[in-house]
């Protein structure tokens, strides 16, 4: 059950990614145009947060249920911190991924109460940082922690 869980949480990052380099795109670039807000933009947004809670359900398993990183680190937390590795998938990770999450939410919500100038300035914001916390807290290949690219 490990494994496939974590194939799929690995694949489906690249929906996550992919959804939210085209949100952030299209907003930050109808925003420098000025451009009216549209219902494309709304459903670009909605497939980056509903992409994301979809993983972030996923990896919620995997990190109360499935992952062996984290049954470890649970066992003695004071002793994870001090190992780099199980600090990463208990602590760094997944706090980067709820940040990434409530951004993504955020601008969501403040982009669709904004006045129709303002809504692209405030999703490309917002996204971009969604995306930056994101990115930056997945474990690339290379990293100390890196996984690869694709789990097959």
């Amino acid at each position: 059950m490990y494994s496939a869980a974590l194939i799929l949480h690995s694949w489906l990052r690249w929906a996550v990614i992919l959804a939210g380099l085209f949100a952030f795109a299209r907003s930050a670039f109808a925003a420098s145009r000025h451009s009216q807000w549209t219902a494309a933009d709304d459903r670009a947004g909605f497939w980056f947060v509903m992409a994301l809670n979809v993983q972030v359900a996923l990896g919620l398993i995997l990190y109360f249920f499935l992952s062996p990183f984290t049954a470890q680190a649970m066992h003695d937390f004071g002793a994870a911190m001090k190992n780099p590795g199980l600090r990463f998938w208990a602590v760094e990770h997944a706090l980067g991924m709820i940040i990434g999450i409530a951004l993504a939410h955020a601008g969501r919500a403040r982009a669709r109460r904004a006045d129709s100038l303002r809504r692209h300035r405030v999703a490309a914001i917002f996204f971009g940082l969604a995306l930056l916390a994101i990115i930056g807290s997945i474990p690339w290949p290379g990293s100390a922690d890196g996984r690869p690219l694709l789990r097959w």
